[in-house]
């Protein structure tokens, strides 16, 4: 039997101690830290009260009647690799405590117990240790596995990418923790789709409530985010509960957060660490139980490094990240993606589906799109829009492109073999060739017009004729 590490507000703890008055004062300190706490008299009720309640942890002295806390730790630590022991041994006993140590516990304190705050952070410490040791477990045995166990909640997500599939595995296995996620990627690759994902995922019953912090200043975040009661400030005719409180028992979805100030990187920062916040003008610390799932575009690495970004507050959001691919390395869902578009497009439009071209999906494959997604979306809204036939043209999608094409995604040489290209991965047009090659027939001949024509096979007058239109 393993015990269940959950991620609920009030862990169980047993405490296995045949000591009544330390037992009840033990008793009496964990309810007070928020502990739900078990109590037994001996290692037989205690490992009984394990096998029925299966507690988060356990604390055990090691001399007791019936049966000792060796036998107790031995037992509990064969039935469940993740329950932490933390075990009671006399002062100078360390015999004793490398003895249980060796036998399955954790930790061990000494006692008498009088630092309780050491204490605290032991059991604090081994059930940190707990939970990541679980999710890491629960993890490998999932993306082994390779199969979804709902696959309901990526349904708003078209993709045979297995780029992305390795992600939603991902995802499934660290939603259920209340740890934060970070959701980085370019403009466009879908990331509050992800996020409500994770939220469903996640099996919290609380809202999904998201925000885009772009250009949001302190004030702003703060009374979004936190709310204000009546009279905070001049115009606060009404008291505001913020979305903080509104994400209540649910998610919090924080878009953009890398365009957070300074000032709102602070108050967040205490919002993760605490679980802690205050509305304006008021002078009460509220709690939340919110979870955090943070999205970005832009590198916060490279924002750290330039003062920007507080590292503590990054290494607070990443303890589960994810990066979205763009839609330039997921080629495979080029066409899936346009079939899917096409019909919502001409069903907001009241059309019937048009037919995609053969050759579109190939054309598609060789732009960049910067825009990813979203931008493939509006494409296929304007082109069905301007379409009156039953076969898609692709003159639409021609004319919003331009020649800002890559080189072909397969099947043909790269722009690498390419030997007039050497200017990149962007496959040129015959202007951009043309002004390449007098360019570099003019270095290699001095500035030599006439040497320079002979270069490129030309007479200087027709040289003379395409500097003076490049000039133009």
């Amino acid at each position: 039997m393993n015990a269940i590490i959950t991620s609920a507000q009030q862990p169980a703890v047993l405490v296995v101690e045949d000591e009544r008055y330390v037992r009840e004062s033990l008793t009496a300190y964990l309810d007070d830290i928020g502990f739900r706490v078990l109590s037994a008299e001996n290692g037989r009720i205690g490992l009984e009260l394990f096998r029925s309640e299966a507690p988060d942890i356990v604390m055990t002295d090691l001399r007791m009647p019936e049966m000792d806390g060796f036998a107790l730790v031995e037992a509990i630590a064969a039935e469940s690799e993740f329950t932490p022991i933390v075990v009671v041994s006399g002062v100078g006993a360390v015999d004793e405590a490398v003895r249980a140590m060796r036998l399955g516990a954790w930790d061990y304190v000494s006692k008498p117990i009088v630092n309780f705050e050491e204490l605290q952070i032991t059991l604090d410490r081994s059930l940190e240790r707990a939970r990541t040791k679980y999710e890491l477990e629960r993890l490998r045995r999932h993306l082994s596995d390779g199969t979804l166990g709902d696959e309901t909640a990526f349904s708003g997500i078209i993709t045979m990418s297995p780029r992305m599939r390795a992600i939603f595995l991902y995802l499934e296995s660290v939603a259920p923790s209340r740890h934060p996620v970070l959701i980085s990627g370019e403009t466009g690759t879908g990331k509050e789709l992800i996020a409500r994902a994770v939220h469903t995922l996640s099996g919290l019953k609380g809202p999904f409530v998201t925000i885009n912090l772009a250009g949001l200043d302190d004030a702003m975040f703060s009374d979004t985010l936190f709310g204000h009661l009546r009279g905070a400030y001049t115009g606060a005719e009404r008291a505001r509960e913020g979305l903080v409180r509104q994400a209540s028992g649910g998610t919090l979805f924080l878009d953009e957060i890398g365009d957070m100030s300074p000032g709102s990187q602070v108050k967040l920062l205490r919002l993760l660490q605490q679980g802690e916040y205050m509305q304006l003008g008021a002078d009460k610390i509220l709690r939340s139980d919110a979870r955090i799932v943070a999205a970005t575009h832009a590198d916060l690495k490279v924002k750290m490094d330039q003062g920007a970004f507080r590292p503590d507050l990054y290494f607070r959001l990443c303890s589960h990240r994810v990066e979205l691919p763009p839609l330039r390395d997921r080629p495979e869902d080029l066409q899936l993606l346009t079939a899917h578009f096409l019909e919502k497009a001409a069903s907001q439009l009241g059309k019937a589906t048009p037919t995609a071209p053969a050759e579109l999906t190939r054309y598609l494959a060789s732009y960049r799109f910067p825009g990813n997604i979203r931008e493939l979306e509006a494409l296929v809204h304007d082109a069905v829009a301007r379409s009156e036939s039953r076969i898609l043209p692709l003159e639409s999608f021609v004319s919003a492109i331009g020649s800002d094409l890559r080189s072909p995604m397969s099947g043909s040489p790269t722009v690498g073999q390419c030997p007039v290209c050497p200017f990149g991965e962007k496959f040129p047009t015959f202007k951009m060739a043309e002004d390449i090659l007098i360019t570099e027939a003019l270095r290699l001949a001095d500035n030599n017009q006439r040497l320079a024509a002979a270069y490129l096979g030309i007479t200087r007058q027709a040289l003379n004729k395409r500097l003076a239109r490049s000039e133009r």
